[in-house]
């Protein structure tokens, strides 16, 4: 059953990265506003990665590498994709700060998850 929780908590947790970097700017969701700065930006991009990551290595225990290729490519993907909409502006710095995020996610799970006891087998 915790599984099913995972898969529901990645699902959500991916459908609003998708929806905040696709949706227009005036549609996008803002933590202080429209006029934030660029610092809180950078948190959210890296917050929300991160849980993806977090989430996504509880979802694929001891596979580091396919938790960290699935983050990046959602990364990359999304960032191109972005490049569709009329008044968003897709940059390789975002993709690094969402990316870092992601992996420092992964990196932290795989952590916890070390440390906790395993099932008998």
């Amino acid at each position: 059953m915790r599984r099913n929780h995972f898969i529901a908590a990645a699902a959500i947790c991916l459908a609003l990265i998708v929806y905040a970097t696709l949706s227009r700017l005036s549609g996008r969701p803002a933590l202080m506003g429209h006029a934030e700065a660029y610092w809180v930006v950078v948190i959210e991009r890296f917050s929300a990665y991160g849980l993806l990551g977090f989430l996504m290595s509880f979802l694929l225990p001891g596979r580091v590498k396919l938790a960290c290729t699935f983050v990046i490519a959602v990364a990359v993907g999304l960032e191109l994709l972005q490049s569709l909409v009329p008044d968003r502006d897709p940059q390789f710095i975002d993709v690094l700060q969402k990316t870092a995020g992601g992996t420092v996610g992964v990196l932290l799970a795989q952590t916890i998850l070390a440390f906790l006891p395993r099932p008998p087998s």
